[in-house]
C-alpha cells in the first residue's frame, strides 16, 4: 500500500527511470549504460537528473572518470532494485498465466560450488525457453552478501561453520538478509585421483603438509572469516599456499601440482569430469551450506525452483555415495 501511495503522489518518477538509474549504477558510466539501454546519452542523463530532482537526492557523483554512487544513492538504489524486482515478479506471474510469459530474469551469487552450477543448469532447462536473462556469479564471500543486499542477485549461496558463523551471521543480519540452511556436511579434501593421497580412505591434516593448499582469494576481505575454505593455513601447518580466483584454475592446479582444497565433498563429475575426487578429512569440523535472501522478499518461481534443484542435486549425490 505504501508503494502505491508513493507512486500516486510522485507521478514523475517512473519504473523506467528506476531501471535507468540501476543500469547506470551497474555500468558505472553514463555512456556505457546508454549503449546497453539503446537510448541516447543526453536522454539518459536528463532522466537521471529528473529522478534526482524529484526525489531531492543526489544518486550519482559525476567526474571525468565516470560516475560513482553516493551514500544516499546507494540506499535509494537498493529500494529501486526491490521495486523493479517486484514489478518483474508481477509481470512474470500474470503474463505467464495468460500464456504470454516475458523474458525470464534471474540472478544468483555463490561461492565456488559445482552443485550450485548443477542446480542452475536444471533451472535453465526447466524455464529457459527461447529467451531468458539468467546470471550466475561465482564470486567472493563479501560480494555475495552485497549482491543480495542490493538485489543484484535474488539468492546467495555460502556456508557457515564454527569458525566464521559469528562474523558472517552479523553481516547477514546487518544487511537485512536471512540465512536458510540447505545441508550440513563433514569436511572433505578435493584432490586429483592421481594424487598419492587418493589411495587413503580418510585423510589426516598431517598428510597434507607436502602438497600445495589451494584457496579462493577474497580481495580486501582476505581474513579467515571470509575464507571459502572452512580451515585456513592458520589452523594447521601448510607451508605451500596458492590463491586463485576461479574454479577452473583451482581444478587445473589440483591436477597439475597435486594440490588440494578443503570443502563439503560434493562435486559434479558431469560438469567437472572424473579427475577430481573427494576424501573425508579426519577432523571434527562441519560446514553448513545455505542460501541468503532479502528479508521480507517474496521469492520468484525461478528462485524457488533453484532451491529445490539444489536439494535434488544433493539427493542424487547421496544416492551415488
Amino acid at each position: 500500500m505504501v508503494l502505491f501511495y508513493s507512486f500516486r503522489y510522485h507521478k514523475s518518477m517512473t519504473l523506467q527511470q528506476l531501471k535507468y538509474a540501476v543500469a547506470v549504477a551497474d555500468a558505472h558510466n553514463i555512456t556505457e549504460a546508454s549503449r546497453r539501454l539503446f537510448i541516447s546519452q543526453p536522454s539518459l542523463t536528463a532522466a537521471i537528473r529528473e529522478l534526482e530532482a524529484e526525489m531531492g537526492i543526489t544518486i550519482f557523483s559525476r567526474s571525468n572518470k565516470g560516475v560513482s554512487i553516493t551514500n544516499e544513492g546507494d540506499e535509494f538504489l537498493s529500494y529501486a532494485r526491490q521495486l523493479i524486482e517486484q514489478a518483474n515478479l508481477l509481470e512474470d506471474r500474470y503474463k505467464a498465466e495468460n500464456g504470454n510469459a516475458g523474458n525470464p530474469i534471474f540472478s544468483i551469487s555463490c561461492q565456488h560450488y559445482s552443485f550450485a552450477v548443477n542446480a542452475f543448469v536444471d533451472v535453465i532447462r526447466k524455464f529457459g525457453g527461447n529467451e531468458y536473462n539468467f546470471t550466475l556469479r561465482e564470486t567472493q564471500t563479501h560480494e555475495i552478501i552485497e549482491d543480495v543486499a542490493h538485489l543484484k542477485s535474488e539468492i546467495g549461496v555460502l556456508y557457515l561453520s564454527s569458525r566464521n558463523e559469528n562474523i558472517i551471521s552479523k553481516l547477514i543480519k546487518k544487511n537485512n538478509l536471512i540465512f536458510e540452511p540447505l545441508f550440513t556436511a563433514p569436511l572433505h579434501v578435493f584432490i586429483s585421483k592421481k594424487n598419492p593421497l587418493a589411495k587413503k580412505k580418510k585423510i589426516h591434516l598431517t598428510d597434507l603438509e607436502p602438497f600445495p593448499y589451494l584457496t579462493y582469494e577474497q580481495g580486501d576481505f582476505n581474513s579467515f572469516y571470509y575464507a571459502e575454505e572452512p580451515l585456513t593455513e592458520i589452523d594447521f601447518d601448510c607451508p605451500k599456499n596458492i590463491q586463485v580466483r576461479d574454479r577452473a584454475t583451482l581444478f587445473n592446479l589440483l591436477i597439475g601440482l597435486d594440490g588440494y582444497t578443503i570443502c563439503s565433498g560434493i562435486i559434479s563429475h558431469e560438469l567437472n569430469g572424473p579427475e577430481i575426487i573427494a576424501r573425508p578429512l579426519d577432523c571434527n569440523e562441519h560446514m553448513t551450506v545455505g542460501i541468503i535472501t532479502k528479508k521480507g522478499m517474496s521469492l520468484s518461481r525461478y528462485a524457488c525452483a533453484y532451491i529445490e534443484a539444489i536439494r535434488q542435486v544433493m539427493e542424487r549425490s547421496r544416492l551415488k555415495t
